[in-house]
């Protein structure tokens, strides 16, 4: 592709302005008082949150607390018993994960899931097919449309490589990558679906610190590029220097939900992670 090209890196959309209030936001998802029973367990007690289009806002809690039973809950792959999920003002319980992919939310998984036989740049462009509109007796017969979509979904997945900083690896197979490189191209393949939510799941697990400062400068130009983030992360140093707002979960209800600061220094939270202490009243 020329270097004269203005094609943006991930899918253009208009970044959003940093705005002060959060009434003048614009909701993107919501999560109302969603309930989820496994039997007698309860994974999630009444989990009430907004996310707004144009932040990046931190789910965190302790082990266990039930933040990716939440990503799977907004994700299609578990119903809520109570409650809903809204999305772009529609309800998406019941709807099928490729149609919540098609709507404009996109994940990376706790676990990487990668096609390991695959290249990098065939992983990415498995997330550009999903708005492909090729029948298949056009890929069949080779249309002049099926090329069409087939060229601008390899030069996608090329931009969406380099950005993530992987374009130097893209003709190797995903097995062979380093572990931070198969987390980056899994991001890449999510970008591809051109989501206007990205759900990441643990993305830094395993980084060391330098590559946790690339991965925070990387959600920053994610969200810059006008996609929302949605980030599910241990690293307490990531998740407070890269978010805009911070839910808190334990044992699968919300203990807290505000800035980063006020998170931070926030009792409940303490004592979900350090515990209580035992002189405390």
């Amino acid at each position: 592709m020329s270097d004269t090209e203005q094609t943006p890196a991930v899918p253009a959309q208009a970044a959003a302005p940093a705005v002060e209030t959060v009434d003048e936001r614009e909701p993107l998802l919501e999560v109302d008082h969603v309930t989820l029973r496994f039997g007698g367990v309860v994974a999630l007690n009444d989990v009430d949150f907004t996310l707004y289009k144009g932040e990046i806002l931190g789910l965190i809690g302790p082990n266990g607390a039930g933040k990716t039973t939440c990503f799977n809950a907004m994700t299609g792959i578990y119903q809520p018993t109570e409650g809903q999920i809204r999305f772009r003002g529609q309800k998406i319980s019941g709807k099928k994960r490729h149609q919540i992919t098609r709507m404009g939310m996109a994940r990376t998984f706790q676990n990487i899931r990668l096609f390991p036989e695959m290249t990098a740049l065939e992983n990415v462009q498995v997330g550009a097919d999903a708005h492909h509109k090729t029948s298949v007796i056009s890929a069949l017969l080779r249309l002049p449309r099926h090329w069409k979509e087939e060229r601008e979904g390899r030069e996608k997945a090329e931009r969406l490589l380099e950005f993530v900083g992987i374009s130097n690896r893209m003709h190797e197979f995903a097995r062979n990558l380093s572990y931070g490189e198969q987390r980056r191209l899994e991001i890449a393949r999510a970008l591809a679906t051109d989501p206007a939510l990205l759900c990441l799941d643990e993305p830094a697990a395993g980084f060391n610190p330098a590559e946790k400062e690339e991965l925070l400068q990387l959600i920053r130009q994610i969200r810059d590029q006008g996609v929302t983030v949605l980030l599910i992360e241990h690293d307490m140093r990531l998740v407070m220097g890269v978010t805009d707002r911070i839910v808190v979960l334990e044992f699968g209800k919300k203990i807290a939900e505000g800035l980063p600061a006020e998170v931070r220094d926030n009792p409940k939270v303490v004592a979900a992670y350090l515990g209580v202490p035992d002189d405390a009243a």
